[in-house]
């Protein structure tokens, strides 16, 4: 192969390499997700888990969950709201036995029982009269902390269901001012759950009925 051929060879692959990282330069590529794609993309994807592996969560995990449920609003800034870490097997099992509609206890390796307290009053020492809706929005926080964590939770009802919190407030020993308003089991998703989509243009209004 003679020089002029060499160089037109060399040519031509540089020409190639231009076109090419030319290409790759001018590919459409998708704009990084913004901080609130990245929220609204976590509230559209929580779902509720009843079915977990055998990993374990730690009490890191559950820690940062509580802190999550902790951020929630709540009525006069009075914060009624208690937690209950469940980790330990035997009283998983207990509560799982005493709540026949939360039997997933039985397989997660956790849960966080959310409770209200009575005992908490603002200065006049009136109790909360928004505790069902401040222990409602930190639940809400905390699923949708595990779901951005990975991890799968579901809200079991205990509140107002009388059998169920007496249940409940035998199972932890909870004190009579402090009132469970549900269970959440937490673990790892067994298998691929997937949300529900819940939007219906016909349940929005503007301005009035």
């Amino acid at each position: 192969m003679n020089k002029y051929k060499i160089v037109s060879l060399v040519l031509s692959l540089a020409l190639l390499a231009a076109l090419v990282r030319l290409v790759y330069s001018t590919e459409v590529r998708p704009a990084p997700a913004s901080e609130a794609d990245v929220v609204l993309r976590n509230i559209h994807s929580r779902k509720s888990v009843r079915s977990y592996t055998d990993r374990a969560v730690s009490r890191t995990q559950l820690d940062t969950l509580v802190r999550a449920a902790m951020a929630a609003p709540s009525g006069r800034d009075m914060r009624p709201w208690r937690f209950v870490i469940v980790d330990e097997r035997a009283v998983m099992d207990s509560l799982s036995a005493r709540l026949p509609k939360a039997k997933m206890l039985a397989d997660a390796p956790a849960a966080v029982v959310v409770c209200g307290d009575l005992g908490v009053v603002d200065q006049e020492g009136k109790p909360s009269v928004n505790w069902v809706m401040d222990c409602s929005a930190a639940t809400e926080n905390l699923l949708l902390a595990a779901e951005a964590m990975g991890l799968g939770a579901v809200w079991t009802g205990v509140y107002p269901y009388e059998d169920r919190m007496a249940a409940v407030s035998a199972a932890l020993g909870l004190p009579e001012h402090v009132v469970p308003l549900c269970v959440v089991p937490v673990g790892y998703p067994e298998g691929d759950p997937r949300p529900k989509s819940k939007y219906k243009a016909e349940n929005v209004h503007y301005n009035g009925w």
